[in-house]
């Protein structure tokens, strides 16, 4: 392919002008849904890391307050990955099928099933902010000083949740170029209303922490609006007619069945990682705070990675609705070794440059030394995250969210959590000890998920 090529089908792709992937190769059609998909996930990616970057600035009590918050946050938002999860993979199903009338009506109802949930969360959150923060084992002064951001950021959810959702809706019906301006649009705003709302700026007063959660709630507000706006136009594959806005019970439930495969995954990998904060929690807030950070990192590699999942996600679902299980199962395995190859090659920038990079964030010697230790240990497994995440994604992809939710379990709840208590007390090994079971454990989960992806159950899933 010549530069000028490559940059026609790049144009193509971000202006998502693609809509058939079922039927152009196989390579073209990872290429169309993943550059937008990539993009997407670069732009969390350094939303997450400049957020942080900002937060620093704060101090390590503010630091440890948004790790907390966000560890309890990831339970919650299991809600709006299941959902999402869901949505993609009846959605690119009945996309496959020539039927976008019901991936619309789908569409809409898993909208309102996520507000109901958001809603409800909210109320609780704002309600109990200071006993989610005493539960995470934070410090008195990171309860008194960081409550109100935990409040703010469970009252916003709602946004959180529904760009969440309706990019799994715009993924699944292959629109992953307005799924990525979506999340430009939100993050965008959120970056450009960090510093001036933590820091302040002229007539605006400096907020500090309770800035950051009002900048994340304002940007991702925008985001869905924009959201609502693409849905209401009718220009893109799923539309909202007044046909398609009434609830039916068994759509319902198949959305609720399959989503509760997906929350369950996601809840269960998310609530190892809490028990893992709250493992090294009791080495203090210096631990903590280079955790966090460590952790920022990861995912600002990972979530690219994610992009190329979530492309294998779609064309599992859309060619099993097309009828071409064998053409799914070439897609998955091609992204797999293309992010394979991608996160080798950050993992050798990050095990290379571990000091520099923590200290950008906070250039406390003990957050440092933590961090670059975490970061370090961690990036030894990446390769192996790369199948891990791709295979699981393909599973989901095809409405088979139940097995990737056993394998979690058995993993990370039956493996790596008493490993990590046992090296991080019983043998006294601290943050260490965790950051070690954390990279034996995801590259067992990535070897039990390409071998059950193998066994090729997942063709004969029906949602």
């Amino acid at each position: 392919m010549t530069f000028k090529n490559f940059i026609q089908h790049f144009r193509r792709a971000v202006l998502g002008l693609e809509a058939e992937f079922t039927s152009i190769s196989i390579r073209k059609a990872i290429f169309y849904l993943s550059v937008p998909m990539i993009l997407e996930m670069v732009m969390e990616s350094l939303f997450a890391v400049v957020d942080i970057f900002f937060v620093g600035k704060l101090g390590v009590y503010a630091v440890a307050t948004v790790g907390l918050t966000e560890s309890v946050l990831t339970i919650i938002y299991s809600i709006a990955i299941g959902l999402s999860m869901a949505a993609t993979a009846i959605v690119a199903r009945r996309i496959g099928e020539k039927q976008p009338a019901a991936a619309s009506a789908a569409a809409f109802q898993a909208i309102v099933v996520c507000s109901f949930f958001a809603i409800a969360v909210a109320v609780l959150g704002v309600i109990y902010a200071k006993d989610l923060l005493k539960v995470m084992g934070g410090e008195e002064q990171v309860i008194e000083s960081g409550y109100r951001y935990t409040q703010i950021i469970f009252g916003g959810n709602v946004c959180v949740m529904l760009l969440f959702l309706i990019n799994g809706i715009f993924r699944g019906a292959g629109n992953a170029a307005v799924a990525m301006r979506a999340l430009w649009i939100a993050n965008g705003f959120n970056i450009l209303l960090d510093p001036i709302l933590i820091f302040g700026l002229g007539p605006i007063p400096a907020m500090g922490l309770e800035g950051a959660a009002w900048a994340t709630t304002t940007g991702r507000g925008i985001g869905v609006l924009y959201q609502f706006y693409i849905l209401l136009n009718g220009k893109s594959l799923i539309k909202f007619y007044w046909r398609n806005l009434t609830m039916n019970a068994k759509t319902v439930w198949t959305i609720l069945k399959v989503a509760s495969g997906g929350m369950g995954q996601f809840l269960i990998e998310s609530a190892s990682w809490i028990f893992l904060m709250r493992i090294i929690s009791e080495s203090g807030s210096v631990a903590l705070a280079g955790y966090t950070i460590a952790v920022r990192l990861i995912i600002f590699a990972l979530l690219p990675g994610w992009g190329l999942s979530n492309a294998a996600a779609t064309l599992v679902g859309q060619n099993l609705g097309a009828l071409q299980p064998g053409r799914a199962e070439r897609s998955a395995w091609l992204a797999a070794h293309i992010t394979a190859v991608f996160l080798g090659f950050c993992s050798i920038i990050f095990i290379a440059g571990a000091g520099f990079f923590i200290g950008i964030f906070n250039e406390d010697q003990g957050v440092v030394e933590i961090g670059t230790l975490g970061l370090t240990i961690i990036c030894l497994g990446y390769v192996f995250f790369a199948y891990g995440m791709v295979m699981s994604q393909s599973l989901n992809g095809a409405g088979d969210t139940r097995t990737p939710t056993i394998i979690n379990l058995t993993v990370l709840w039956g493996f790596q959590i008493p490993l990590a208590y046992l090296l991080a007390n019983y043998w006294e090994m601290g943050a260490v000890g965790v950051f070690i079971a954390i990279a034996i454990s995801h590259s067992l989960h990535a070897v039990v998920s390409t071998l059950v992806f193998k066994r090729g159950k997942w063709k004969l899933v029906q949602v």
